[in-house]
């Protein structure tokens, strides 16, 4: 009996909310989503295998837990490693909201009396909060012109890998009693990976560059172009990288103490190691 034959089908999941992403289906390759006509995504509650994925460590470490989300409740995204920056955090409040409801419990503590509470976070309220930042506005440098794009999934995933590894590192190398010598030799081969990360992760972000002779789109010739250009420059582009990348960030909390009454910022991030855990 095929899938289609099933006379349990009618019983199956379906969608329980619709998205309509930030990007508006920009900056993916063509195969990898399919856009319905009104523009919103399906967006399908998670299975009992979903859930089990999503305590995986070596899943949630390499990345392929949400892929494997984003596969299982958005299948119109073909590709999930395509998924741009922007689009990112919207999947997965919405992955989260169509699963467990509108409500998300975050833990908070208040920084002038260090009384701890739970809060609830609307989902909906952060869903409508993501914008996304005007990647079609060039950066010119003198005669050059330089194009954005948001970075992939995979990419993001990949420069986390680097970074956690190299953290490890460099937190072994303090806590250990190897020989001063060898201790400074692996730092500075830990700082210059970190160095060659960031420039990796800024040509990732640059879509083209246009010059008064050619229009540059080789990731590796942005790559080389960033690693010998003079120090102004490259801030200059570093810092235009990082407002695209704040403006998707998730709001902070408006919070007031129930204890002191103080009112605070509670920044919010969607945690992969824990926010597809159903709240208590």
């Amino acid at each position: 009996m095929t899938q289609t034959d099933n006379p349990l089908r009618k019983y199956f999941r379906q969608p329980a909310i619709h998205l309509r992403l930030p990007s508006n289906g920009k900056f993916y390759p063509s195969e990898a989503i399919s856009m319905p006509p009104n523009g919103e995504l399906p967006i399908y509650p998670m299975t009992a295998v979903d859930e089990i994925i999503t305590r995986t460590p070596d899943a949630l470490f390499n990345g392929s837990t949400i892929v494997e989300i984003i596969s299982s409740c958005v299948p119109n995204i073909r590709d999930p490693w395509s998924v741009p920056a922007v689009d990112l955090n919207a999947l997965l409040a919405a992955v989260r909201l169509a699963s467990y409801g509108h409500s998300m419990d975050i833990a908070s503590k208040c920084p002038k009396c260090s009384e701890s509470e739970e809060l609830s976070v609307d989902l909906r309220v952060v869903l409508d909060s993501i914008k996304m930042p005007d990647y079609d506005l060039p950066l010119t440098l003198g005669d050059l012109t330089v194009y954005f794009v948001p970075m992939t999934y995979r990419q993001i995933n990949d420069v986390g890998r680097v970074q956690f590894e190299d953290q490890k590192i460099l937190q072994m190398v303090n806590d250990s009693e190897i020989a001063e010598e060898e201790k400074m030799r692996r730092l500075g081969e830990a700082f210059r990976r970190i160095t060659q990360l960031t420039v990796r992760s800024i040509a990732a972000s640059i879509n083209a560059i246009k010059s008064e002779d050619a229009m540059v789109t080789d990731s590796v010739q942005i790559e080389e172009f960033l690693l010998n250009i003079e120090k102004s420059k490259f801030e200059t582009i570093k810092e235009h990288v990082m407002k695209l990348r704040e403006a998707t960030d998730l709001q902070p909390i408006a919070i007031t103490c129930s204890s002191c009454s103080n009112q605070y910022q509670q920044s919010f991030t969607l945690d992969m190691s824990n926010f597809f855990e159903i709240a208590s």
